[in-house]
């Protein structure tokens, strides 16, 4: 698979207004990379949907896009885990009518539990976590496609991890998934190789997140850098500057 590789801090970074006149869906709004994608987005004029899971985050979220004096943004509270077909056709149909239409969606969600054997994993827990971190995505493409393809220019953009790192002992659901996604996505890039939409990735470097918390519990949590560069590569992607790099994974390495 193609791959474009920056150090972190250094490239990538939206210029101003590079999104304006864009509705772009943030998926997993409220999260640690999705909330710094979120102000990256608007920082560069994006209009932005804000889905979550929790109303009262989604507002926290919406409260700092309209201090930055970006765009309206508009609230979707979604649970991933229990959102059906339905849902997400609901969704397109609520975002074409209220915004006319769609230009780029950002996946940033993600559901780690913590390190554990594949034996000790409870069933449903498994289930919750190869749905919200595969599946969902699939469903929400599905239904996001139709607003997608009507734009001159239009992105999807995944987050991958290392899968080096996940696909080792005792990542679980969440490592399989997240292999799988990157399967995903490759095999969606090639489907939309040419035309509107194009298909990206990131793979950001190591950053300060909750998911990494809990994956690296014995680490100083001041180790890491915040998402901030991450966000503003996921940002870049999503605009037109980012064409050169359809269908490949934008690898962030760490300074130094």
């Amino acid at each position: 698979m193609n791959a474009a590789t920056s150090a972190c801090g250094t490239a990538f970074t939206p210029a101003a207004q590079a999104l304006a006149g864009r509705v772009v869906l943030v998926v997993g709004a409220t999260g640690g990379l999705g909330r710094a994608a979120v102000e990256a987005c608007a920082r560069a004029g994006a209009t932005l949907v804000l889905l979550g899971r929790h109303v009262r985050a989604l507002e926290q979220v919406y409260d700092e896009v309209v201090a930055l004096g970006a765009p309206q943004p508009a609230i979707y509270p979604l649970n991933l885990e229990g959102a059906t077909p339905k849902d997400y056709a609901e969704m397109a149909t609520r975002i074409e009518t209220e915004l006319g239409g769609l230009d780029a969606v950002a996946f940033t969600a993600a559901r780690f539990d913590g390190l554990t054997p594949l034996a000790l994993i409870e069933p449903e827990l498994w289930l919750s976590q190869i749905h919200v971190n595969l599946s969902a995505p699939l469903l929400l493409i599905q239904a996001t496609l139709p607003l997608l393809k009507q734009r001159a220019d239009s992105a999807i953009a995944f987050v991958l991890d290392d899968a080096a790192r996940v696909r080792r002992a005792h990542w679980g659901g969440y490592g399989v998934a997240k292999c799988a996604l990157e399967g995903l996505f490759s095999i969606l890039a090639e489907e939309h190789h040419e035309g509107p939409l194009r298909v990206h990735a990131l793979r950001p470097a190591p950053m300060r997140t909750a998911l990494r918390r809990v994956a690296y519990f014995g680490e100083a949590v001041s180790a890491q850098p915040e998402p901030t560069a991450a966000a503003a590569a996921l940002a870049w992607l999503l605009g037109a500057a980012a064409a050169p790099l359809r269908g490949k994974v934008l690898e962030l390495r760490a300074e130094g």
